[in-house]
């Protein structure tokens, strides 16, 4: 990666752990696309009123070359299961922006059928 991973933490208490947990994932999608330029993941927890707890929203927002691939997960209680999801989300993206950037995607076709009356 071109830049360092950018962290930051909204409404929500600093953790090393989270923090290194969230540079392994970052790291691991890197295995599957190594031309990302940077990276920026936003945690926080926002001050809505549920009555199950709070939930807790990930944003993870990747530069890579030919655009910007973002992702943002929320509605879950725990971090770990937040972060989990996101990361899962991104890897789907970022394989497919590598995909198109191959060219194994093929592009579709207008495929209307026309009928003859």
């Amino acid at each position: 990666m071109q830049r360092a991973v950018q962290i930051t933490f909204k409404d929500f208490p600093h953790s090393d752990a989270v923090e290194t947990h969230i540079r392994e994932k970052v790291a691991k999608l890197e295995t599957f696309y190594p031309h990302i330029i940077g990276c920026h993941v936003t945690v926080e927890l926002p001050h809505r009123h549920h009555q199950q707890g709070k939930l807790h929203n990930v944003r993870i927002d990747m530069k890579v070359p030919g655009g910007v691939i973002a992702v943002n997960r929320d509605q879950h209680e725990d971090l770990y299961v937040a972060l989990r999801d996101a990361f899962d989300a991104a890897k789907r993206q970022v394989e497919e922006h590598g995909q198109r950037q191959r060219g194994d995607v093929k592009r579709r076709a207008n495929t209307r059928l026309e009928t003859a009356d």
